[in-house]
């Protein structure tokens, strides 16, 4: 387990919808350019958190697990896109270049399932959320701050969560 610090923030759910309303506290604070990167083993509430970002963003899409298709795209008011990849199947950096993630970037939030497989593509700035499995119905989730931006962002959900910064 991690010695977490200002840039860090610890959330353990104890159900699905309590998931989801968290990924939902962060959908609504993200923005064109954003970079939410997911690890975590198969099962572990990754999916189900994107449900929460995407609902939270304003998705009129549903979302769904992007395994077979790698980069799901969901519709936003005034035609702003949210993007998720899965990287699950992606061997390298090279491979995720190839989906052109900066034109992503420049049209909404990008958020990557197993990011830690294309880590190198990725902007050196991002939130990194780390999923593990405790239980059936529990999961520990640690948010990490890469950059100033990302570190407002944790601020601003932590003051959601639990009123403080």
């Amino acid at each position: 387990m991690p010695v977490l610090d200002h840039n860090s923030l610890e959330f353990i759910s104890r159900s699905a919808e309590q998931t989801r309303r968290l990924g939902m506290r962060l959908g609504g604070v993200l923005q064109t350019g954003d970079v939410l990167c997911l690890a975590g083993d198969l099962g572990s509430g990754k999916t189900t958190f994107v449900q929460g970002i995407a609902a939270g963003w304003g998705s009129l899409d549903p979302v769904s697990s992007p395994s077979f298709v790698l980069v799901n795209v969901y519709r936003g008011e005034d035609e702003q896109r949210l993007y998720h990849l899965d990287a699950y199947r992606l061997d390298s950096a090279a491979q995720a270049a190839e989906l052109d993630l900066d034109a992503m970037l420049e049209s909404g939030p990008l958020v990557v399932e197993w990011a830690d497989h294309i880590q190198e593509a990725l902007p050196a700035e991002h939130l990194l959320a780390n999923f593990v499995w405790i239980g059936e119905n529990q999961r520990d989730m640690v948010f990490t701050a890469r950059g100033d931006h990302y570190q407002n962002m944790l601020a601003a959900i932590r003051k959601q969560i639990f009123g403080v910064k």
